[in-house]
Formats: structure tokens, C-alpha cells, sequence
């Protein structure tokens, strides 16, 4: 898929597990948004209304699932670690037919493929989105321009509650707190535009961090790697 091609809002009547080989994917449901770098997949359940955004140029592979072959621990929408025995197992998946043979060899794989999918317990590559109308305003306005720096005071005009309501509503909404949920709006949108090729100084200025340093050590914090090993991973062939 080019970079920026839109998958429109769609569902299936089985499990499915969206992968990226490259480049990164982005998955929007009701419930939030997920970012799909390599080394990560999202799951999506049967029946759940969702689209998909490429973020740079973008290789996926996708596993669809029966309903009654999907672990009960995949209930739910959720990121799951690609390790190299699952990365092997989705590319094997490719090369089976769909009418395989469930006692022999594809069977098997099919069986080990199912057991290996686990639900990620510590996500940092997630935006839940609240229910509440007012804070979807909010929330709206910081995905669609992620440096903005308007305070709580002043979203409180905007929507017509007081700060006390939006500062209480966060947490109970999505689970993180208004300048948490900010951060991690960015995090996001930097992981974007890392798989657009953009470099480290212009996403900092985009994203309104005073310097490409604060800007990574924030990155680092939340994944664990710098923006540039980041960059190693969503395409390693140019290391």
C-alpha cells in the first residue's frame, strides 16, 4: 500500500490480524486508534467496524480467524508482539490453502499460529478515545493538529464544561490523564512520520517540542528505543 492509502471503515465476519512487513499501519475503531510498526500487530474481533491508514510505503499481511477457533483471550481489540516464530508462522499462512487439511502438517501450523498470538499487557502504541461528546471535540482538535498547547481553561470554553469536568472525564474515559492522553496523541503522530521517512528535527518541530533532544528522550521514555532505532526497525533493510 502507497503511503497515506485509506482502507475505509469495514468489518469481517472473522478474527483478523493486521501486520506490517514495513512501514507502519494505522487502525482506527470506535474504541481508539492503533499504530502497527513491525514487530507488532494489531487484532481486530470479528464484527468490529474499522479502517486502515498506511504510514509510509506499507507491506502487510493479514490472518482472518474463525469465530470459533479464536482464544478467549482475544476478546477484544488489542496489540500483539510479532517475534521472529510468529513473523515465520504469518508468511507460512500466505502459502495454505483455504481449504487445508486440519490434521496434517498446515493444521498444525495453523494451531501453533493461534497459540502464539498474545494480547500485549503494556501498550504504549494505543489512543483510546473517549465516549463523551465533549472531550471527542477535544480529542479531535489535538489529533488534528497534535503541537497544540491549548490549556484545560481554555478546552473548557471551548466545550462548555468546566476545567474540574474535563480533568475528572479523562481518566475515567481512556484511562489517562488529559496531558498523558496528549503525549501519547504525539507519540502516535510521530510514529507516523517516522514511517514517512521524516526526519528527527522536523517531527520535533511538529509536534511543538522545543528541541529534537526533548523530543527523543520522550520517545525513548514511552518505547524504549531512540526515534533513529526506531527508524532501524520500521525498514531494516537500511541499516
Amino acid at each position: 500500500m502507497a503511503n497515506h492509502h485509506l482502507i475505509d471503515y469495514h468489518q469481517h465476519p472473522r478474527g483478523q490480524l493486521i501486520y506490517a512487513y514495513s512501514g507502519a499501519i494505522l487502525v482506527m475503531t470506535e474504541l481508539g486508534s492503533w499504530v502497527v510498526p513491525p514487530q507488532r500487530a494489531v487484532w481486530v474481533p470479528p464484527g468490529m467496524m474499522h479502517s486502515m491508514q498506511a504510514c509510509g510505503n506499507v507491506e502487510m499481511r493479514t490472518v482472518y480467524v474463525r469465530p470459533d477457533h479464536i482464544p478467549p483471550e482475544l476478546a477484544d481489540c488489542c496489540v500483539v508482539s510479532v517475534p521472529p516464530l510468529l513473523r515465520e508462522l504469518i508468511a507460512a499462512m500466505v502459502h495454505i490453502p483455504l481449504h487445508y487439511d486440519e490434521a496434517g502438517r498446515d493444521g498444525l501450523l495453523v494451531q501453533l499460529l493461534l497459540h502464539e498470538i498474545k494480547p500485549l499487557k503494556v501498550v504504549r502504541l494505543h489512543l483510546p478515545m473517549p465516549s463523551d461528546p465533549r472531550l471527542a471535540k477535544i480529542c479531535q482538535r489535538i489529533l488534528n493538529e497534535p503541537s497544540d498547547e491549548t490549556t484545560v481553561d481554555e478546552w473548557s470554553k471551548f466545550i462548555g464544561a468546566s476545567a474540574r469536568t474535563i480533568v475528572r472525564l479523562f481518566p475515567e474515559q481512556t484511562g489517562l490523564t488529559f496531558s498523558q492522553w496528549k503525549q501519547q496523541a504525539r507519540l502516535l503522530a510521530a510514529i507516523q512520520m517516522l514511517a514517512t521517512n521524516k526526519n528527527v528535527t522536523d517531527i520535533a518541530l511538529q509536534l511543538g517540542y522545543e528541541s529534537p533532544s526533548a523530543f527523543s528522550a520522550m520517545f525513548k521514555r514511552a518505547i524504549g528505543l531512540t526515534p533513529t532505532e526506531y527508524f532501524r526497525e520500521l525498514f531494516p533493510a537500511s541499516e
